[in-house]
């Protein structure tokens, strides 16, 4: 039968999430995700910019 509630969970199911909370991964310096955030951002709009131009000088050249 499907447990239902938290409170009827095994005990030791919750010394395997709290050992999962351990290992995972701590959170990048936000300075670091805001530069990888702004170089991502400028990466796209370069490419748009890039894509735009090429459309342009191949529908009409001049």
């Amino acid at each position: 039968m499907h447990k239902a509630f938290s409170s009827e969970v095994d005990p030791g199911s919750r010394q395997e999430n709290a050992s999962n909370q351990e290992s995972q991964p701590t959170p990048r310096p936000l300075t670091q995700r805001l530069l990888w955030f702004a170089a991502l951002w400028l990466g796209g709009v370069g490419t748009v910019t890039l894509i735009s131009y090429g459309l342009r000088l191949w529908i009409a050249p001049k």
